[in-house]
This record gives C-alpha cells, structure tokens and sequence, in this order.
C-alpha cells in the first residue's frame, strides 16, 4: 500500500510522529476482520435475501475492530487480532473503547473500566499485546468531546488516563500510529478541540481522528480537520494528520447521530481523500443504540435491515 498522504496546507508545519515507523508501509493494504458482525451475519444467513448486498458491499471491506470490557483478556485479544493480520502481511484497525466514565455524558455506550486504575492497567495490556506489529489505534472515542457534565477534576482525571495511554503505546508498540479521538465537525469548535487535544498529550499521539461513528460528509470533517491544525499550529506551534469514519457518511447527516435513517455507506478505506485516512471505524449496520431506526436495540447489536437500507440510502 502507498504511504499515506498528508492533506493539510503546505504553511503547517507537522509536529514529527511520536513513532517513526510508518505502519502503511509495513504492509499491503488494509485487514479485513474474519470476524466482524457483518461476516458472522452473512455466514449465519447465506439464503438470507439481503445476505449478498451485505457481503459485496460491507462484509468484504476494511474495518475497525472495538475492544472494550467484552474483548476479555485484553493483551491476548488485541495481539491474537494484530497477529492475525501480520500474518497476512495486512494493516489491522483497533479500537480502544474502555475508558473510565465512558459516555458519561451521552449514555448510549456508557460504562468502561471500574476505576482509573483499572484502566491504566488495561489500555497497557492492549499496547502489549500488540507489541512491534504494525497497527492503527483510534484512541477512546468521543472521550474528549464528551467533556459537557465532568467537573473540571473529571476532565483532569480523563486527561490523565489518555497521557498515560499514549505513553504505554509510546513505549510498547512502536509502530502503531495512534490517532487521539476529536470529535466531528459539529460538535466542539475547532479552537476548544485544539485545546484539548493539547491538554491530552496529542504530541505524544501520530494524529486524530474524526467523525467516529457518526454521519458528516468528508469535506465537511476535512475543513473542521484542517482547522483544528490551524488552532494547533498558531497556538501551540505544531499539526497533526487526521482521519475521518466514512463507514457512514455516504449521504452526510441529517442532524441526527442516533440510528438515523436514510444514512449510506461512504468511502471505502484508503489512504488520501482530504485526510490522511479514511477508515470505516464503525461497522455500517451496528447500532448506536435504543433510537432512530433502531429502535429495541443495543448499542453495538447488529441489524441487517439497517446494514441493507445503507448500502442504498433509504
């Protein structure tokens, strides 16, 4: 696979890695997950009318893996699924999603490790287990986003636990590009999330990502990106790469992040497109939770309707 390409203006000037390896360059092309739940669905359900849409356009493409409380022991599930994709000389995408008070202030996906300690030793577990492999890690999304109902000691305490995470795969995984999770174009503004992101260490991170499990166009991620380095550098003198969840952005969004309906799927992953990446972080057809058109669910539940209604935008 090529190198990924940065896409921001030529008068930023990019803080250097925390990694210098370049994990795109150590392997050849994106990991498929064998195991995802568009995979299991369309094995489970082969006469399944909708089982072929589903396997042609989402079972088959690059996407994210979510570790969390449900992954078990955390450095055997994290280095059995980065050796799977070493083994096939391919890049696997993880996702850290255990973070101390999780959507605390949303709901849908609260919970996350018991204490800050908790999870101080977990996130060093996944680092672990991924070891020298190559790999891409979306740090906590929406931790630092979702900042509206902490207390300023709950901010410091979350900003703690992201440094330190960034600190383990600092020391632990060196080629993994980390990507500190920032939110979407149209949730904090761009000078806020600059912040932030400082405030969390993201120098210590490769760069951020960008529209995890939501709806928005790439331009419109691309421009927030963009100015979000613009804060970055005329504030604290550095830039960072980013990249944005096209999983589900196909028809942007109608200002509804919960299920909502007449979504589609965007832009396969690959490198460039306005972004250093472009990722499909959330599985297309995995609930947000008990809303919108899925109603009855649970975040994460897989729903085949949905998944189907998205390949086609209604």
């Amino acid at each position: 696979m090529a190198a990924a390409l940065s896409a921001l203006p030529l008068a930023f000037a990019a803080a250097p890695s925390a990694h210098a390896a370049d994990p795109t360059t150590m392997t050849s092309g994106f990991y498929v997950d064998p195991d995802s739940s568009p995979k299991r669905w369309v094995a489970a359900n082969p006469a399944d009318g909708r089982a072929s849409a589903i396997n042609a356009s989402i079972a088959n493409t690059p996407m994210a893996r979510w570790f969390g409380s449900w992954s078990g022991s955390i450095g055997a599930a994290t280095g059995a699924y980065v050796g799977a994709a070493d083994y096939r000389d391919k890049l696997p995408v993880l996702v850290a999603y255990n973070i101390y008070n999780r959507d605390s202030c949303g709901g849908h996906s609260s919970g996350g490790a018991s204490s800050p300690s908790a999870y101080a030793t977990w996130i060093a577990q996944f680092a672990g287990g991924i070891a020298n492999r190559p790999a891409v890690v979306v740090l906590e999304p929406d931790s630092i986003a979702d900042y509206g109902c902490l207390t300023q000691a709950q901010v410091d305490e979350r900003e703690g636990m992201i440094t330190g995470a960034l600190a383990e795969f600092h020391r632990q995984a060196p080629n993994t590009w980390v990507y500190l999770d920032a939110g979407n174009a149209h949730w904090i503004d761009a000078a806020t999330m600059a912040r932030r992101l400082h405030e969390a260490g993201l120098r210590q991170a490769h760069g951020f990502s960008l529209n995890v499990s939501n709806y928005f166009t790439t331009a419109e991620n691309t421009a927030y990106g963009n100015a979000v380095n613009g804060e970055l550098s005329a504030r604290f003198g550095y830039t960072k790469p980013f990249v944005v969840d096209t999983s589900r952005n196909g028809n942007g969004s109608n200002g509804q992040w919960c299920n909502p309906s007449g979504r589609r799927i965007g832009t396969p992953t690959r490198t460039g497109g306005g972004a250093e990446m472009l990722l499909w972080i959330k599985t297309p057809g995995e609930s947000d939770g008990n809303c919108g058109a899925g109603a009855g669910s649970t975040a994460g539940q897989y729903l085949p309707e949905v998944a189907y209604k998205m390949i086609y935008g209604y």
